[in-house]
This record gives C-alpha cells, sequence and structure tokens, in this order.
C-alpha cells in the first residue's frame, strides 16, 4: 500500500488516527502482536486517545463490517489517537488495511472532554497532534450511511478479535525483538517481577526463622 513517509515522534515512534475497527485495542494487537491477550509491557507502550479528525466524513462500506473515510470540507470523524506505535506496527497496519486504503499524514485534535461519540455534542477539543490515518479511495463503494462503532463492538467485535481472522506472521516475541523501546519495557518489567520475587522470599525466610 502506497503512503507518505511516516510521521516519527521524538522517541522515534509514530501516532496514528483510527476511526474504525481498530479503534477496539482489541483488533489492534490482534494485528500488530497476533493476540488480543497481550502483557502489561507491551501495552504500557501505547495510549488509545478520544480525537476527532476534521475535513473528513466516515461511510460504512457495502458488504463491509469496517468503514471507510473520505475527504469533506464539512465534516468531522470522532475516532483515537494511538500513540507508540514502531515502524513493525506501521508494516502490519498497512497489511491490515491494504489496497483499498491510502495512509496520509493529517492534523487531529485531541478531545480533553469527549462527548456523544455520533454527534460530537459536549466534545472539548485541546491540541492538535500530527498523525497518520488510512483514508478510503473507493468513493462508489461508499454508503452515505454514517458507520456506527458502538454497533460493531456490540455486533462484530468478537469475530475481529479472536484468532479466527488471518493475520500477518508475527508474534509478540519477533515485535519485541524489532525494537528497543519494547525490549526496555520488558527488561524493566521482569527485573521488577525479579525484585518483588526475591523480597518475598526475603521476607519468608525470616518469618520461618522467629
Amino acid at each position: 500500500m502506497d503512503g507518505e513517509k511516516s510521521v516519527q515522534s521524538d522517541d522515534g515512534t509514530r501516532c496514528a488516527f483510527f476511526y474504525g475497527t481498530l479503534m477496539a485495542p482489541e483488533v489492534f494487537y490482534r494485528v500488530c502482536y497476533n493476540s488480543s491477550d497481550i502483557p502489561d509491557a507491551i501495552k504500557s507502550l501505547h495510549k488509545f486517545i478520544p480525537a476527532v479528525l476534521h475535513g473528513y466524513s466516515r461511510h460504512k462500506i457495502s458488504h463491509a463490517d469496517y468503514p471507510g473515510m473520505r475527504e469533506n470540507p464539512e465534516g468531522q470523524v470522532r475516532g483515537i489517537l494511538a500513540t507508540g506505535l514502531t515502524r513493525a506496527n506501521v508494516e502490519h497496519l498497512d497489511w491490515f488495511e491494504g489496497s483499498q486504503y491510502e495512509r496520509r499524514t493529517v492534523q487531529v485534535k485531541v478531545l480533553v472532554e469527549a462527548g456523544d461519540l455520533k454527534t460530537g455534542e459536549g466534545n472539548v477539543e485541546g491540541e492538535e497532534k500530527e498523525a497518520e490515518a488510512y483514508v478510503f479511495l473507493d468513493g462508489k463503494s461508499l454508503k452515505e450511511e454514517e458507520w456506527d462503532y458502538a454497533e460493531f463492538r456490540k455486533e462484530k467485535l468478537r469475530y475481529w478479535s479472536r484468532g479466527g481472522h488471518e493475520w500477518p506472521d508475527v508474534d509478540v516475541d519477533d515485535a519485541v525483538d524489532e525494537d528497543d523501546a519494547v525490549d526496555d519495557a520488558v527488561d524493566d518489567a521482569v527485573d521488577d517481577a525479579v525484585d518483588d520475587a526475591v523480597d518475598d522470599a526475603v521476607e519468608e525466610a525470616k518469618g520461618a526463622a522467629v
């Protein structure tokens, strides 16, 4: 899938704006790490922040569970800003989205307060962030009807977050090896766990000696 060069944060990671199935962390983890049940050390590397993208609109796609987004000067799309994406994460997301979408650089507004998911009523917008988003290319396949995230979670999420779909050949260990930041986080988590175990053992030994 052709797209613009990835936008990197100061720490070398990337941000993306998700507005469809990937708004569900369960789907994101399944795509990027081939599992919905991943270690807390990996989860801590990503944040999912409510955000709004202006100048676009989101629509249902004929015969599909997922939506498409197209430019619309009067539109706005409620989604999430996902942080901490590695190069490997972006490669898997590109594979997942496929040739139907183009990855573009966009400017999103982080929501200080998140209002109604459909109408946007009650939204309080904060700072602007640069991110990447996947824009649908085949406008003829888009319906006028708005895609409903709440409906997706209720009716379809269980099919998208389990092992029945074929994702890229990747596992958590491979993903960890590809990124130093992940390595450091895992090492810290292991060290903390070992320290806690040693402390508990020492306390038990002291108690037994009394």
